[in-house]
């Protein structure tokens, strides 16, 4: 059974950098796009970043050039790697994939931007 588990958050001030790591189990990681989502305290979950298994990212306007999102196949391993982070990005933020449309989430790792 797949699973994925996320870690790396905390507290941080503006304009500091986190770096988030997923680890996968259980699936065929290398063969799946891994997304990371976020949901804020009252808001919707929503997309921050996605990898495609040949390594095409995609990232939400509000991130593009402070976030980075990569993948280690041989560790099953994704991260973000988050930058010049913003009071408005703190959220918590949760690993995912879909595995012929079974979704798999993490339990989410909290971050916190704030002085």
């Amino acid at each position: 059974q797949g699973r994925v588990v996320e870690s790396g958050g905390g507290l941080v001030q503006p304009g500091g950098s986190l770096r988030l790591s997923c680890v996968a189990s259980g699936i065929t990681f290398s063969i799946y796009a891994m997304d990371w989502f976020r949901q804020a305290p009252g808001k919707q979950r929503e997309l921050v970043a996605g990898i495609s298994s040949g390594g095409v990212t995609n990232y939400v306007d509000s991130v593009k050039g402070r976030f980075t999102i990569s993948r280690d196949n041989v560790k099953n391993t994704v991260y973000l790697q988050m930058n010049n982070l913003k009071p408005e990005d703190t959220a918590v933020y949760y690993c995912h994939t879909d595995s012929y449309g079974i979704h798999y989430w993490g339990q989410g790792t909290q971050v916190t931007v704030s002085s």
